[in-house]
């Protein structure tokens, strides 16, 4: 564990390599945390948890808009701390081997678990590592309802609070990187009380 004491130092040491993952306050002298962590993402996909006193909704939704993994305000408590971290590492570390040699592929998309790369028609889009994992949620059972309990737990690794609208916020940031298929449709729908899916156009094959 390393202390930095500056929004400048805190952006060099997260972009070092030497670190699993990076806790981000939002008031830090110099660049605040917004600012840092807009410029760790141009560079990198390091996993981020921003753990502030800025309880606001508006300022966890401009968190994990902008990329952080996770979001945590003060007062916590420190196994709850412990135990997110755990989580982000776990789910952005070596990921169980998808079907098809650890690729998985639905319609023009593809996802390489090994490097938790995705790609559109053979272009890279730059994911987070939350969407990444929610987009392999999805397309695992690509077609089908998944309930946002289980979702939640899939990708978060926690269970469901009602009041948390971290997954809208993920879903949000998917649709406008993925856009929509040929067709117009939308990829990823909602089903109101229940949870979400990746809709399938005509002819697609899933794995």
């Amino acid at each position: 564990m390393e202390l930095a004491h500056s929004g400048a130092e805190g952006l060099e040491r997260s972009l070092s390599a030497e670190h699993a993952s990076a806790i981000l306050d939002i008031r830090l002298p110099g660049i605040n945390g917004f600012e840092v962590l807009r410029r760790i993402r141009h560079k990198s996909d390091i996993p981020v948890l921003i753990l502030t006193a800025f309880a606001e909704d508006s300022y966890r939704v401009k968190g994990l808009e902008m990329g952080a993994d996770d979001y945590l305000h003060k007062p916590f408590i420190p196994e709850e701390l412990l135990a997110r971290i755990r989580t982000i590492l776990r789910r952005t570390g070596t990921a169980a081997v998808s079907p098809r040699s650890g690729f998985v592929e639905v319609g023009d998309l593809l996802l390489d678990i090994g490097t938790r790369r995705g790609y559109r028609s053979g272009e890279e889009i730059f994911l987070t590592n939350s969407e990444f994992s929610l987009l392999e949620v999805l397309l695992l059972e690509a077609g089908q309802v998944i309930p946002r309990a289980e979702i939640v737990r899939r990708v978060q690794g926690r269970q469901h609070n009602p009041y948390d609208r971290s997954i809208d916020v993920h879903v949000s940031h998917l649709r406008k990187k993925l856009a929509s298929h040929s067709d117009g449709s939308e990829r990823i729908k909602v089903v109101r009380g229940v949870g979400h899916f990746y809709s399938l156009p005509a002819n697609t094959q899933v794995p």
